[in-house]
C-alpha cells in the first residue's frame, strides 16, 4: 500500500489487525473507497505524528493487493435481494463457492489480474482523468458527488488529508458560504472553475515534499513554429522556471502521479476573454491578439510557456500556464513517456508513393510443430429397430398409444406448473392445426399454403405449449416453420435484420397466439405495425378455439424422412445479419437419433429445460429428441429464472428429473440463491447438459456449481458440457459418466500461444493462462477435422488451433435462399499442406475454434465470431470480458452487460470495450476501474485497448433473452449514437503501425544544384508575374498625382458633384453619400480640427475609431491633409468591451498615437464605467469627436516631400494571434490603386459594391482608397447590417445591376447558411444576379473551395454565373498579390496529394483520388507584381509545381513593420531579402505563406501560357508533427465530417500533442460520442494520433473579422482553463 511514511510492521498488532480487516472489507465491497481512506487515515494518524513524515492516502489508481486467499473467491457485488448483514455473514461462511458471477470467473484468473495490476502499480503512473462539465453527468445524482473539502471527518483526520494533498486554488467564495449548499449551487451554475475541480483533484493526490528540496516545476515549452525542429516521439523539452511568487505550501512538487494545480500569480490579469461571447449563435467577431506580441519579435523566436496578455496599459504580462489543464497534459505526457511495449511487428514506413506496407511477422512467434491432424471419427450410429421413419411418425405413435402420458409442463411467472400437455393432446391439436393451415385459411376453393412454404412462428418464451403445437402442426402440414423472436417495438435491436431473414426465406404468413397478437405493437388504427425491413405478413392465430377439427377421412401425410427442409433456424452473424439455417427432415431425424445414442435417452424420462425452446439445444433436446423418446419436458422460461433463479433446481427435485438442460448463467444464478433452500436434492440427475460448455470460462461455473450442490446429491460425472453451432448442430457432447470413473482432464494453455493459434501448455507464467475443459467426443456417425480459420481450408497440425468442421448426416444443409454464402460454409473440402483435397466428402464449418486433445477429446477455445484479429494475433472476446470482470472492484459496471468488438482503424483491427455503468458508480470509481482494465488486458493478453466506454444503465441494445446485441452496439459506436457517460481512448498505446517519423535530411545539396537539377529535368523556375504597370500610357490625369490627397483635390475641382460613395443601411436605403467635393470639404474640416484641437504635428500617428461608413473615409483623408499618419482600428463592441477594448488599447499604445478621431457615441463608450473595468481610461490620448465640427479650412494642405513617406499604418491580428502593424508608403498606395484599377477595369462610370470590414488589408484599400484614385462609385454595405437583413447584399447587387462586387468569407458564409434554403423566396422578390460578372472574396488564406462552390451552386437559381466567384490573396508584406480581374482565364482548380504536401512536395492527382485535396487558384496576379516560390530553408528558387514560400516583389510592397522595438534583422528578413542563388539582385518580401506556381494550358490576355498561383497555407500556422508539416485546416475539415453534431473545429499543438477543439451543436449527451470518431478520422486520414479532444459550446472558437479562426488564442484560453468545456478527453 501507499504508506510511504509508516512502517506497517512497527505498528501494534491490534492496529495491524484492524487494517487487515479494513482491507478485507474494501476488497469485498463492504466499504467505499472514501470510507476506507477515512478510517485508515484515522487509524494511522497517531503514528504519523511520531514519525514526522507526511503520509499519502492511497492514490486511487493503485490496486488493492489480493485479500487473503480464502476471500479471493468472494469479491463480487452483493445480490440486491438479501439484506446486507445476512449476505455478509453468509459470505463469510460460504467462502468456497459462491456469491459471484462465476460465469466469467476463475479464481486463478482473478489472482492473475491482481498480480498483473500489482506489477503496474510499481511503475506508478496516473492517467489524467477527463474533465467534464457538471451538466454532462448523465447519472450520478448530486448527493453522491463529493463537495470540495467539506468532509465530515474529525479534526485530526482532516488535517492529515490537508497535509497530504496539494492545495488546489478554490474559486473565491465567501468563507461563510462554504456549506454543502453553496457547493451544490456552484456546481449547478457550472462555473468553469468549480465545474471540474472535484473531478480533477480526487484522482490520485500528490505527495508533498519539504520546501527545501522543491525542484522547479517542469514547464513544457512552446515550440517555435517557423523553423520547426524535429523532436523524437512525445518527448517534450522542458524549460525549468522558478516561480518565486508561489506560496510555500503550494510549492510542493508533483511526483509522476501528480494532479497538482499551482496557484496562479496574484497580480496577473486574465487574458482578454473570448468566451464571453459564447452565445449559441456565434457572437460578434472579435480581433484578439492572444498575446501582446508585436510583429517585431515574431517568427524565429520561441514563445516560452508563459502566456502573455495585455493589462490595458500596454504592459505585457505573463500568466504561468500551470493550470489544471496543463498539469493534466503533463500527466498525459508522463504516461506516454513510458517505454512502449515493443510492437509485435516492425514499423512500416510511409512510402511517398504507396501507403502502408504490411508489418513483417516477428521471428519469435511460436510456430506449430506437430504432424498434420487425422480426421476424428465418432462411434457408428446404431440402428435401433423401433426408431421411427420420421419425427412426425414418433408423435403419431405416442399420440395413439400413450395419449395420457405427459409431454410438456409449462410454468407460470412464479415458477409453479401452469398446464401439462399430454402426448394425446399434442397430437390432436397438431393435426387440427395442420388441417386448418392446409384447408381453412383462404376462401373455399383456394389454398393459401402449400407444402414447402415457409411460415414464421412468433411465440413468447413463456408459452412453450403453443409453440410445440405450431411446430408439429407445420411438420404435419409439410410447411417449413421459421421460429423467430416476438418483435416488441420498432426499435428492437436487429429488427430489420430479422426482416432480411423473413425476406430471404420468402415468408408471407406468421403464426402466433391470441395473447401474443394482442401484445404486438399496433398503429393507431389497430393494425400491426409494419416493422422496418419486414415483408408484408398475414397473421394467423393458432389457439385451439380457432382451429377446425378435420373430417374423419383426413389424415396428415407422413412420408419417410427425406432431404427436403423440415425447419429453418435463425442465426445472427458477427456483422449482425440474420440468416436462416435450413435443416432437412432426414438431418433432423438423424440428429435426434445421434443425441439419443450419445445421451442414452430412455423412454419416459423427465427433462428440465431452461434454454430457449425455439432454437439450438433447447429445440433439439427439449422439443425434438424429447418427443422421439416420449420424454416429459418441464420448460422453465427466462422470466421465471429472473424472478426465481432456483426454480429449475426445485423442478429437478420435485419431478426427480433425470436430465437438465442449462447454461452457465443458470448455474450461477442457482448458486447465488441456493442459501434459501436446504432440502433440494439433485441426486436424480444423470445428466446436467451445459449448453455453453464450449465457452472457455464455463470451467469455473461448473466447478463452483458442483462445489455448492455436491452436498445436495449432485454427482461430479453428471456435468456434461457440449459444443454446438447452428450450422453443424451438435458438434460434440460429453457422455454421461459412470460413477467413480476418473473425471476428464483439463488443459491449461498459454494465452500468448493461443493468440498465435498454437497450443502451448502454460507452465511458467500463471498470469496469462487459460483453463479449458473438454466437451466430450464427436457425435455418433460424424467425422471431424480442424482446418485453418482463414484462407483455404487447410488441415491444421496437431498443436494448432483451428476451426472445427464436421461431416455428418445430422447437420444444417444450407443458408436458406442464400446459395452464394452457403457454398463457403456447408460444402468445404479440406486440403493438405500442399493444397491437395484430402477427399470428396463435404464438411460443414461449425464456427468453433478448438483442437483435439489426448483420447480424441474435443476442446473448444472460442468462436470465430468472437475472434478479434489485432496485428496478426487472435484474441477471443470472451477472454477479454473475463479479464475486465476480474478487475476489482466491479461495483462500477454490470457483469452481464459488456460488449467487446473490434473496429478497423488505420489498417488494423482495434479493440473496443463497451459496458453499462451502474447508476451509483462515481466518476472517480469508473475512471479508476477503466484505467485498471487497460492495464490488466495489456498485461494478460499483450494487446492494447483502443477504446473503453461506459454507457448509462439499460442503454445498450439487447437480444431477446437479455444478452447484449454486439453488432448493433458496434454500429452505434461507429455512428456516434452510443452516448457514453465515460470514455477512455488509448490510441497512443495500441496504434503501433504508424509510419516512422520523417527525419529532415541534412541539406547536402545546395540551392544552386537544386536549380540546375530542375532545369536539367526540364522544370522551369516557379515564378509568375502580372502584366507590366509602367508602360500603360493613358490620358488619365490621375497618374500625374503621386498622392491620393492631390487626386481628391483634383476630382473636387474637375468633377465636384460626382458621387464617389453611397452608404446603405439594413433596409437597403441610402443613409449618406459623398461626392468628390463633399469628401474634400469634410476632410478639410477634420484637418483643421486636428491642427487646432489636437495640436498635432506632421508625421504623428492618429487612430481612427469608426464604424464602417463614410465618416471613416473623411477622417482618413483629413489626416492626410493635416500631414498625420492615420491608423485605422476596429471600434470596440459595446456588448463585449471586456474582450474587444484591450485590443484597441494595445494598438493605440503600440502605435504611440497622439490623438483619437471618433464619433460621439464611441467617445462616450471609451470614457464609460464599463470601459474602466477592462482598461485604464484615464490615459487615453486626446479624443476628438468629428460629428459636429465647425466649417474651417486648414491653413494649407500638407504635401509629403517624397513618395517614400508613410501614408498610413495597417494593423491586423493574424490567425496565430500576432498583432502586426505594417507601414504603407504613398508610392505603394498609388501603385496598388493603379494596379487594382487596371486589373478590374475601374473608371468613373463604373459602380462596385463592397460588403466587407474596412479595417485592414485589401478591404480597407477598396473601401477608402480605390474610388478616390479611379473615380468609380462604391456602394458600401457594412457587414454587421447583414445580421438584421441577410439578403441586403444580394438584393443590392440585383437592384443596382452591379457587375463587380467584393465580400469577405464571413459574409459569404452568412448568405450560404442563412439564405441557402430561401432561393425561391429571393426569386419571388425579384432578386436577379445575372448582372454579376465578378464576385471576389478578399482574404489572406487558402481559398475556401467548399464555401465558394456551395455559394455558387445555391445562388445559381437566382442567375449567379458559375464563373463569377473567385478569390483574392494578400499578406502582411503585400496587401494584394492576386485579385481575379475582368479579363484573363477563369480560376482553375487542381487536386494535390495530401500525403506529399506533408512532405513539402506537390503531387498532382486526379479528382476523387484517395487522400486528394482540391486547391483553387487565388485569383490572377496583379499588374506590377512578381512572385517566386522559394525553399524557406535554403532560400533558393524552386521548380514549377514545387511547394515553397511565396516571395513577392512589387511597387506596392509594404515598407516594413511598424514596431516599438525596431528589430532591424527581422525587418530586412521579411521585407528586403534576396535569393541565395539565381537572381541575387532583386529585393523580395517574404509573405510567410506556402504555395506553388503551376503553368497551365490556359492563355492569358497577352496570349502566353498562364501561370497560376496556388496558396496552401500560412507557414506560421503549420503544425510540425512526426517530422511532417500539417495545415490545421485539413485536419479540421476531416474532423467536421466525423459527426453531424460538430459545428466547427480547430486544432493546435501543445508539447507535441495534437489538441482538437470541436463545437458541439447537438445535445450534450452527444459530447462523448465525438471523442472516438474524431480520433478515428484524424488517424485514418492524417496518420496522427490526437492527444486531447475538447468538446465546447457553439461560438467558443474565436474568429477574427476576416472570418479566420484564431487558433493561438484558443490554445491560450484552453491552457488557462477559460473555455468551460463540456468534456475534455486525454487520449492515452
Amino acid at each position: 500500500m501507499a504508506d510511504r511514511g509508516v512502517d506497517l510492521s512497527a505498528l501494534p498488532k491490534e492496529v495491524r489487525d484492524q487494517l487487515a480487516e479494513l482491507d478485507l472489507e474494501l476488497s469485498e465491497g463492504d466499504i467505499t473507497q472514501k470510507g476506507y481512506e477515512k478510517k485508515r487515515a484515522k487509524l494511522l494518524a497517531p503514528y504519523i505524528i511520531h514519525i514526522h513524515t507526511p503520509v499519502e492516502p492511497p492514490p486511487q489508481n493503485d490496486v488493492q493487493p489480493p485479500a487473503p486467499s480464502s476471500s479471493s473467491s468472494s469479491h463480487a457485488p452483493p445480490p440486491s435481494s438479501s439484506s446486507r448483514y445476512r449476505e455478509r455473514r453468509s459470505r463469510r461462511t460460504h467462502r468456497g463457492g459462491g456469491t459471484r458471477d462465476d460465469r466469467y470467473r476463475s479464481d486463478i484468473h482473478t489472482e492473475a489480474v491482481q498480480a498483473a495490476l500489482a506489477k503496474h502499480k510499481e511503475e506508478k503512473m496516473a492517467l489524467p482523468m477527463p474533465t467534464k462539465r457538471r451538466s454532462t453527468y448523465v447519472q450520478s445524482p448530486i448527493e453522491t458527488r463529493t463537495p470540495p473539502d467539506s468532509s465530515s471527518g474529525s479534526e485530526d483526520e482532516t488535517s492529515v488529508r490537508r497535509q497530504s494533498s496539494v492545495v488546489a486554488p478554490q474559486p473565491p467564495v465567501n468563507p461563510n458560504l462554504q456549506s454543502p449548499d453553496s457547493w451544490i449551487n456552484r456546481s449547478v451554475q457550472g462555473s468553469s472553475t468549480s465545474s471540474s475541480a472535484s473531478s480533477t483533484l480526487s484522482h490520485g493526490e500528490a505527495k508533498p515534499q519539504p520546501q527545501s528540496q522543491a525542484q522547479p516545476q517542469p514547464q513544457p515549452q512552446y515550440k517555435p513554429q517557423y523553423q520547426p525542429l524535429y523532436q523524437p516521439h512525445y518527448q517534450p523539452q522542458y524549460q525549468p522556471q522558478q516561480q518565486p511568487q508561489e506560496q510555500p505550501r503550494t510549492a510542493a512538487v508533483t511526483d509522476m502521479l501528480a494532479n497538482s494545480r499551482i496557484a496562479p500569480s496574484q497580480n496577473s490579469a486574465p487574458p482578454p476573454d473570448v468566451t464571453a461571447v459564447a452565445h449559441p449563435a456565434r457572437g460578434p467577431r472579435v480581433d484578439l491578439p492572444s498575446n501582446a506580441v508585436v510583429r517585431g519579435m515574431s517568427r524565429g523566436q520561441s514563445r516560452s510557456s508563459m502566456m502573455e496578455t495585455a493589462d490595458g496599459r500596454g504592459n505585457i504580462q505573463r500568466v504561468p500556464v500551470s493550470s489544471r489543464v496543463s498539469t493534466k497534459i503533463q500527466q498525459l505526457l508522463n504516461t506516454l513517456k513510458r517505454p512502449k511495449r515493443p510492437p509485435l511487428s516492425e514499423f512500416f514506413t510511409d512510402d511517398s508513393e504507396e501507403i502502408v506496407e504490411v508489418p513483417q511477422p516477428d521471428p519469435n512467434t511460436p510456430k506449430p510443430e506437430g504432424r498434420q491432424i487425422i480426421p476424428v471419427k465418432g462411434e457408428p450410429l446404431g440402428v435401433v429397430s423401433n426408431w421411427p421413419p420420421a419425427l412426425q411418425a414418433a408423435l403419431a405413435r405416442w399420440g395413439a398409444t400413450q395419449g395420457k402420458s405427459p409431454a410438456l409442463t409449462a410454468l407460470d411467472i412464479t415458477g409453479r406448473p401452469l398446464y401439462t400437455l399430454t402426448y394425446g393432446k399434442l397430437w390432436s391439436r397438431s393435426v387440427k392445426l395442420a388441417y386448418t393451415l392446409l384447408n381453412k385459411l383462404g376462401t373455399k376453393n383456394e389454398q393459401i399454403l402449400k407444402p414447402g412454404d415457409r411460415v414464421a412462428l412468433v411465440y413468447p418464451n413463456s408459452d412453450p405449449g403453443m409453440f410445440w403445437v405450431a411446430f408439429y402442426g407445420c411438420l404435419l402440414a409439410e410447411v417449413i416453420p421459421v421460429p423467430i423472436e416476438v418483435p416488441l417495438s420498432r426499435k428492437d435491436a436487429g429488427i430489420s435484420q430479422v426482416g432480411f431473414l423473413l425476406g430471404s426465406c420468402g415468408v408471407g404468413l406468421a403464426l402466433t397466439s391470441e395473447i401474443c397478437l394482442k401484445g404486438l405493437p399496433k398503429t393507431p388504427t389497430g393494425e400491426i405495425l409494419q416493422f422496418k425491413g419486414w415483408p408484408r405478413l398475414k397473421w394467423v392465430v393458432t389457439d385451439s378455439k380457432y382451429l377446425t377439427k378435420p373430417s374423419k377421412d383426413w389424415q396428415p401425410h407422413i412420408p419417410t424422412a427425406n432431404t427436403d427442409p423440415a425447419y429453418i433456424e435463425y442465426k445472427a452473424s458477427k456483422e449482425g445479419t440474420v440468416v436462416g439455417v435450413a435443416v432437412s427432415k432426414v438431418a433432423m431425424l438423424t440428429h435426434c437419433q445421434a443425441l439419443t445414442q450419445a445421451c442414452n435417452y430412455c423412454e419416459g424420462e423427465t427433462l428440465v429445460n431452461v434454454l430457449d425452446f425455439k432454437k439450438d439445444m433447447g429445440l433439439w433436446h427439449g422439443v425434438l429428441t424429447a418427443v422421439m423418446n416420449r420424454i416429459h419436458t418441464i420448460s422453465v422460461p427466462y422470466a421465471v429464472m429472473k424472478a426465481c433463479p432456483l426454480s429449475w433446481v426445485q423442478r429437478v427435485h420435485i419431478h426427480k428429473a433425470r436430465i437438465a438442460l442449462a447454461k452457465c448463467r443458470d448455474l450461477h444464478w442457482a448458486m447465488m440463491a441456493h442459501r434459501d433452500q436446504r432440502d433440494t436434492s439433485l441426486a436424480s440427475l444423470r445428466m446436467l447438459i451445459v449448453a455453453d460448455g464450449a465457452n472457455p470460462w464455463s470451467v469455473s461455473s461448473c466447478d463452483a456449481f458442483l462445489n455448492v450442490f455436491q452436498s445436495h446429491g449432485l454427482k461430479p460425472e453428471v456435468i456434461c458440457p457440449c459444443a454446438t453451432s447452428p450450422e453443424a448442430m451438435t458438434v460434440a457432447i460429453r457422455r454421461p459418466g459412470v460413477p467413480g470413473a476418473p473425471l476428464p482432464a483439463r488443459a491449461i494453455l498459454s494465452m500468448g500461444g493461443l493468440s498465435h493459434g498454437v497450443i502451448r501448455v502454460n507452465t511458467e507464467d500463471k498470469n496469462s493462462a487459460l483453463t479449458v475443459q473438454d466437451v466430450g467426443h464427436v457425435m455418433p456417425g460424424a467425422l471431424m477435422c480442424i482446418v485453418k480459420p482463414d484462407g483455404p481450408p487447410q488441415l491444421c497440425k496437431t498443436d494448432e488451433i483451428g476451426e472445427i468442421i464436421i461431416n455428418s448426416r445430422a447437420g444444417g444443409n444450407m443458408y436458406y435462399g442464400l446459395p452464394g454464402v452457403t457454398k463457403n460454409t456447408f460444402e468445404v473440402i479440406p486440403v493438405n499442406a500442399n493444397g491437395v483435397p484430402i477427399g470428396e466428402i463435404p464438411f460443414v464449418r461449425s464456427g468453433l475454434l478448438g483442437f483435439v486433445g489426448p483420447g480424441s477429446l474435443i476442446f473448444v477455445v472460442g468462436k470465430i465470431e468472437g475472434l478479434l484479429m489485432v496485428s496478426g494475433r487472435r484474441h477471443n472476446a470472451d477472454d477479454l470480458v473475463a479479464t475486465a470482470l476480474a478487475v476489482e472492484p466491479v461495483k462500477t459496471v454490470y457483469r452481464g452487460r459488456i460488449a467487446v468488438f473490434s473496429v478497423t482503424v488505420f489498417y488494423d483491427e482495434r479493440v473496443v470495450i463497451v459496458a453499462e455503468q451502474r447508476p451509483d458508480a462515481s466518476e472517480e470509481d469508473s475512471f479508476q476501474w477503466m484505467s485498471r482494465v487497460l492495464q490488466a488486458i495489456d498485461s494478460i493478453h499483450q494487446v492494447g485497448l483502443y477504446c473503453l466506454a461506459l454507457v448509462p444503465a439499460n442503454t445498450l441494445p439487447k437480444t431477446p433473452l437479455g444478452g447484449i446485441h454486439i453488432s448493433d452496439t458496434k454500429q452505434f459506436f461507429l455512428d456516434g449514437s452510443l452516448h457514453p457517460c465515460n470514455i477512455l481512448m488509448c490510441p497512443h498505446t495500441c496504434v503501433t503501425n504508424l509510419p516512422k517519423p520523417r527525419q529532415k535530411q541534412p541539406v547536402g545539396v545546395g540551392p544552386a544544384s537544386v536549380m540546375v537539377g530542375n532545369l536539367v529535368a526540364g522544370k522551369r523556375i516557379a515564378q509568375a508575374a502580372g502584366r507590366d504597370l509602367g508602360m500603360i500610357e493613358d490620358q488619365d490625369l490621375v497618374r500625374k498625382h503621386q498622392y491620393l490627397t492631390e487626386a481628391l483635390q483634383w476630382r473636387a475641382q474637375t468633377d465636384p458633384d460626382h458621387v464617389l460613395y453611397v452608404l446603405l443601411n439594413a433596409k437597403g436605403v441610402t443613409v449618406s453619400t459623398a461626392s468628390c467635393v463633399q469628401l474634400h470639404k469634410r476632410a478639410e474640416k477634420i484637418a483643421a480640427a486636428l491642427t487646432e484641437k489636437g495640436s498635432i504635428n506632421t508625421g504623428e500617428n492618429v487612430v481612427l475609431l469608426y464604424p464602417p461608413g463614410i465618416d471613416l473615409i473623411a477622417a482618413f483623408y483629413g489626416c492626410l491633409y493635416a500631414g498625420c499618419v492615420p491608423v485605422n482600428v476596429r471600434p470596440p463592441h459595446p456588448q463585449n468591451l471586456a474582450a474587444t477594448l484591450p485590443t484597441v488599447r494595445m494598438i493605440i499604445d503600440v502605435s504611440k498615437a497622439a490623438c483619437i478621431l471618433t464619433t460621439q457615441n464611441l467617445m462616450r463608450i471609451l470614457r464609460s464605467k464599463e470601459a474602466a473595468a477592462s482598461v485604464n481610461i484615464k490615459t487615453w490620448p486626446t479624443i476628438i469627436d468629428t460629428d459636429d465640427l465647425p466649417r474651417r479650412r486648414p491653413p494649407q494642405i500638407y504635401k509629403p516631400p517624397t513618395a517614400e513617406m508613410i501614408a498610413y499604418l495597417d494593423f491586423s491580428v493574424s490567425t496565430t494571434g500576432m498583432l502586426t502593424g505594417v507601414k504603407i508608403s504613398h508610392a505603394a498606395v498609388s501603385a496598388l490603386c493603379r494596379s487594382i484599377k487596371l486589373q478590374c477595369e475601374l473608371y468613373s462610370s463604373r459602380q462596385i459594391a463592397i460588403c466587407l470590414d474596412p479595417y485592414c488589408g485589401l478591404g480597407f484599400v477598396l473601401w477608402c482608397l480605390a474610388s478616390v484614385y479611379s473615380g468609380h462609385q462604391s456602394i458600401l454595405i457594412p457587414p454587421f447590417e447583414l445580421e438584421s437583413c441577410l439578403s441586403l447584399w444580394l438584393s443590392t447587387l440585383s437592384q443596382y445591376r452591379i457587375r463587380d462586387t467584393f465580400c469577405s468569407y464571413s459574409v459569404m458564409e452568412l448568405c450560404t447558411k442563412g439564405l441557402g434554403t430561401q432561393t425561391e423566396l429571393l426569386k419571388a422578390r425579384g432578386v436577379n444576379l445575372s448582372c454579376v460578372r465578378s464576385c471576389v472574396v478578399i482574404a489572406e488564406e487558402r481559398p475556401r473551395l467548399a464555401l465558394t462552390h456551395s455559394f455558387s451552386k445555391l445562388f445559381k437559381d437566382v442567375g449567379l454565373s458559375s464563373r463569377a466567384v473567385s478569390t483574392a490573396f494578400g499578406s502582411r508584406v503585400n496587401l494584394a498579390v492576386c485579385l481575379q480581374g475582368t479579363t484573363g482565364p477563369d480560376p482553375c482548380t487542381v487536386y494535390v496529394d495530401m500525403k506529399s504536401l506533408r512532405h513539402d512536395r506537390v503531387r498532382l492527382v486526379e479528382r476523387g483520388a484517395p487522400q486528394s485535396l482540391p486547391l483553387m487558384e487565388s485569383g490572377k496576379i496583379l499588374p506590377g507584381v512578381r512572385v517566386i516560390i522559394v525553399n524557406p530553408e535554403t532560400r533558393g528558387p524552386l521548380g514549377d509545381s514545387h511547394l515553397g514560400e511565396i516571395w513577392v516583389n512589387s511597387p506596392h510592397n509594404a515598407s516594413g513593420y511598424y514596431t516599438i522595438y525596431g528589430e532591424e534583422s527581422l525587418q530586412a528578413d521579411h521585407f528586403n531579402t534576396k535569393l541565395s542563388f539565381g537572381d541575387p539582385q532583386t529585393l523580395w518580401a517574404r509573405t510567410g505563406y506556402l504555395g506553388f506556381v503551376k503553368r497551365t494550358e490556359l492563355l492569358d490576355a497577352s496570349g502566353d501560357r498562364h501561370d497560376a498561383l496556388f496558396v496552401v497555407g500560412s507557414l506560421d500556422e503549420t503544425l510540425e508533427l512526426r517530422g511532417l508539416r500539417y495545415h490545421p485546416i485539413d485536419i479540421e475539415t476531416s474532423v467536421s465530417r466525423a459527426h453531424r453534431s460538430i459545428a466547427e473545429s480547430a486544432v493546435f499543438t501543445w508539447t507535441n500533442l495534437l489538441v482538437v477543439v470541436s463545437e458541439l451543436c447537438g445535445s450534450e449527451q452527444d459530447a462523448l460520442d465525438l471523442v472516438p470518431l474524431i480520433t478515428n478520422v484524424v488517424l485514418e486520414e492524417h496518420h496522427l494520433i490526437v492527444g486531447v479532444v475538447v468538446i465546447v459550446d457553439p461560438g467558443v472558437i474565436p474568429i477574427n473579422s476576416r472570418g479566420e479562426k484564431q487558433r493561438m488564442h484558443l490554445r491560450d484560453s484552453f491552457l488557462a482553463d477559460q473555455l468551460d468545456p463540456i468534456y475534455v478527453a486525454y487520449n492515452m
